[in-house]
């Protein structure tokens, strides 16, 4: 068994479960139809991604996924969903996605109208949390969560970081480990969790200080334009930065870009890592310019169709908890063939998507882990390491 597959543990595998036996939709199972309303860009990867799993699960599990795109436009991302639940035929379950808060308003048009709902990658937070409470009570057509340990996956990335600059004596002249960090947002759940996970690391590594910490709105550019500003009061300020911690893999590249054009050799003169199993991450690690990137939550599409055809036919994943809560896992040189072939081909179709159902008698119990994806995959022809 490889590192990578030791490494990601899902909800179900700290519950003791380990991946069921393949469990096929019965043919006279009411056929699903499923809306998602995607929040970002056309073309955005990691959403994108989202998306295909989702459909995939679909094809797997006679169910309909049709994926409305907000364009990374949070008043659209809201209409959208209202103008579903506005429709005569309304769907069976609708999936959002609750950045900037933009689910609320939703979640609560759903409750009136009887549609069931599903947030995926986020939560409520803040005075819509103590207003609405857990998935179930207020709102009852809110069924609940799916979402990824990003907390432990923004700690995983510091920690790489210091183990890496520590092997290497990358210290300044201070005695101190110095690191640039750069998050999405500040409002955000993911975002919030991501930077939570990086201060937890760093509070407990007395010789590691994190100079900066700067917010790219997720992208390259300006993630790029961030590190080269920080980089220049780095060198004027006679300090050795040893590593930059970055949110996302847009972000990586950028910070990869600009320690390039300041004379750094990325994974020689100093580390950095990202965040999203993204193909381009993929190849920066492969040629040794990025540690790692963490991810794997692009798959929460994938699982959330799952969690709602087991609910649909019985199996309510509640019986466990309304919240599922995915691990995810670091891809780096080592373990990079585990996973490079299904993001560079996007076949998701090679997933068994019935394998990850519920067993009888153990609803709300599941195995997302990486040891029950790589078994369940299909082999793939013609496609090179």
């Amino acid at each position: 068994m490889t590192a990578f597959l030791r490494i990601l543990l899902a909800a179900g595998m700290a519950c003791g479960v380990f991946a069921p036996a393949s469990r096929a939709v019965a043919a006279d199972a009411k056929p699903l139809n499923i809306v998602f309303v995607n929040p970002g860009k056309t073309g955005e990867v990691h959403w994108d991604m989202v998306a295909q799993t989702m459909q995939a699960a679909g094809r797997k599990l006679n169910a309909h996924v049709e994926v409305l795109t907000s364009e990374r436009n949070y008043r659209n991302m809201r209409e959208l969903g209202l103008g579903v639940i506005a429709r005569a035929d309304k769907p069976d379950f609708l999936i959002l996605v609750n950045e900037e808060s933009a689910a609320v308003k939703i979640l609560e048009a759903a409750e009136a109208a009887g549609v069931k709902t599903l947030l995926l990658s986020s939560t409520l937070i803040g005075d819509d949390a103590a207003r609405l409470g857990p998935p179930r009570r207020t709102l009852k057509t809110w069924l609940g969560d799916i979402t990824t340990d990003l907390q432990t996956a923004g700690a995983r990335m510091a920690n790489a970081l210091i183990r890496a600059a520590r092997a290497e004596k990358w210290q300044s002249s201070d005695g101190k480990i110095h690191l640039l960090a750069i998050g999405g947002d500040e409002i955000t759940p993911a975002s919030i969790a991501r930077n939570a996970g990086l201060q937890l690391a760093v509070a407990a590594a007395p010789d590691v200080v994190v100079d900066r910490m700067l917010f790219a709105n997720w992208t390259q550019s300006e993630a790029e334009e961030v590190t080269a500003n920080y980089l220049s009061w780095a060198s004027r300020k006679g300090i050795r930065p040893a590593g930059i911690w970055a949110g996302n893999d847009p972000m990586a590249l950028g910070a990869i870009k600009a320690s390039t054009t300041a004379g750094l050799a990325p994974g020689q003169d100093i580390q950095v890592v990202g965040l999203n199993w993204s193909e381009d991450a993929l190849r920066a690690i492969r040629a040794g310019r990025l540690l790692s990137t963490d991810g794997g939550h692009f798959l929460l599409g994938g699982w959330s169709v799952v969690l709602l055809r087991d609910y649909a036919d019985g199996c309510d994943f509640a019986e466990a908890s309304p919240y599922i809560e995915v691990k995810t896992s670091a891809v780096t040189r080592a373990n990079l063939v585990a996973v490079g072939d299904l993001i560079k081909t996007r076949a998701f179709d090679r997933i068994d998507f019935t394998r990850f159902r519920s067993k009888a008698g153990r609803c709300g119990h599941y195995d997302f882990s990486s040891d029950a994806l790589i078994s369940s995959l299909a082999p793939l022809e013609g496609v090179a390491d």
